[in-house]
């Protein structure tokens, strides 16, 4: 008997979405003279950490500005007193530490530090005219001038197409669409995981400001400006601690992140003028990139890369399975989806043995391996989570004695 079992098709389209190499990294600057004035738009080559070309200069570039509901336009004709810097009519008034690129549609999305705004620009637009567009929401609260806790500062384009935003406190996870007219979502704050040993994701000294990256299992990572990382769940909005990152000078803050094209994250600071570094995820230390840029600080940087995308793309190289001729012939796993601490096998026609229950994720990596003494015929195994693993889709695979795979069944663990 051969079994061919398939992911999801949803699963397969955002890996094959993702899956696209993306080289196009955007960073939100300052104008290159000391100044931490966070207002320019510059493309960026993160395996050099070298500005390639500008898509908009303060006070240089000619821009409009449509607001999408009301389909009014402006310019900086409308700005009369010459102040760019709070005046809600230029695109990057108030200062950007925010960005997000959605590689699908060409369009940097940000949010400015002190308006209720979503904005974005295309930057496929070869005009020399900028256009940018923008969409108010009450989701989106202006905070007063030494109120910095609900500032959006940060924001990216997850696996399942949608934006996310985290503000500074941890407090507001909003969502957005990214068609013609973006539909914002407050999905509520964050939940500290119980592991996380006092090292909250509410904490200003150790949590604020920063940036984050999205990886292709659906998962966001908050690296915030005091190097502390942590893995947040979309659906369960729980924001797991997994270390601070090493290796960079004194006073370098992490305020953006993206992943190059190899799959490292890649961090620029704000704070001083030291260049890009490299950050090795498996042991979060981080390393220069030689003759990377120092003219230009940076709040923000933004692409379409997603972490974790050659594990992805592997697993999705094995997302069809087939086996032949299996000993199990109606072996079926319940309840599925698993939404307790355990789950059952049946196993119908087995041989008698003793048989290895393995629970994999979708990249193959091992979760636990159980064993089970079976007897001819059809009958009922429990498999307890020893550690129950974060919400997501998994593979249950039955091994007989001799390690070869009998069955390979997926599940989805809530």
């Amino acid at each position: 008997m051969k079994f061919k079992i398939l992911l999801p098709s949803l699963l397969l389209f955002s890996f094959s979405l993702s899956a696209q190499k993306a080289s196009k990294t955007y960073a939100i600057t300052g104008d290159g003279n000391n100044d931490y004035l966070w207002m320019n738009i510059r493309q960026v080559d993160l395996n050099t950490g070298k500005i390639q070309n500008t898509i908009f200069e303060k006070n240089k570039t000619a821009y409009s500005l449509t607001d999408v509901n009301s389909r009014q336009s402006v310019s900086q004709a409308a700005i009369t007193d010459a102040n760019i810097y709070t005046n809600r009519n230029y695109p990057t008034a108030t200062f950007v530490a925010a960005a997000a690129f959605d590689k699908r549609t060409d369009k940097l999305f940000f949010i400015p530090m002190r308006l209720n705004e979503l904005r974005w620009i295309d930057v496929s637009n070869q005009n020399a005219n900028a256009k940018f567009y923008s969409v108010s929401s009450s989701l989106l609260p202006i905070s007063n001038g030494t109120d910095e806790s609900a500032h959006i500062t940060r924001l990216v384009i997850a696996a399942d197409g949608n934006g996310y935003g985290i503000s500074n406190d941890g407090n507001r996870l909003v969502r957005f669409t990214t068609g013609k007219k973006p539909v914002i979502t407050d999905l509520g704050g964050l939940i500290d995981a119980e592991s996380n040993q006092g090292i909250s994701i509410h904490n200003k000294c150790t949590s604020w400001g920063g940036d984050m990256v999205a990886d292709a299992y659906g998962k966001l990572w908050v690296i915030s400006a005091s190097h502390h990382v942590f893995e947040v769940d979309i659906n369960s909005r729980i924001a797991t601690y997994k270390g601070a990152i090493s290796g960079l000078p004194l006073n370098y803050t992490s305020n953006g992140a993206a992943v190059d094209d190899e799959g490292h994250i890649v961090i620029v600071s704000a704070n001083v003028f030291a260049g890009y570094y490299k950050v090795n995820f498996k042991d979060l230390t981080a390393q220069p990139i030689q003759g990377s840029d120092t003219k230009y600080n940076a709040s923000d940087l933004a692409n379409g890369n997603l972490l974790f995308q050659k594990e992805a793309d592997a697993a999705r190289k094995f997302a069809i399975f087939e086996t032949s001729d299996l000993p199990v012939a109606g072996t079926k796993v319940v309840p599925n989806p698993v939404t307790g601490n355990s789950f059952k096998v049946l196993f119908d026609g087995t041989a008698s043995g003793v048989y290895q229950i393995a629970i994999t994720d979708i990249a193959g990596r091992n979760v636990q391996t159980s064993r089970a003494a079976l007897s001819k015929g059809q009958q009922l195994t429990t498999v307890n989570l020893i550690n129950k693993p974060a919400n997501g889709t998994y593979f249950v695979k039955v091994l007989d004695e001799n390690g070869k795979v009998l069955m390979t069944e997926k599940i989805v663990i809530q």
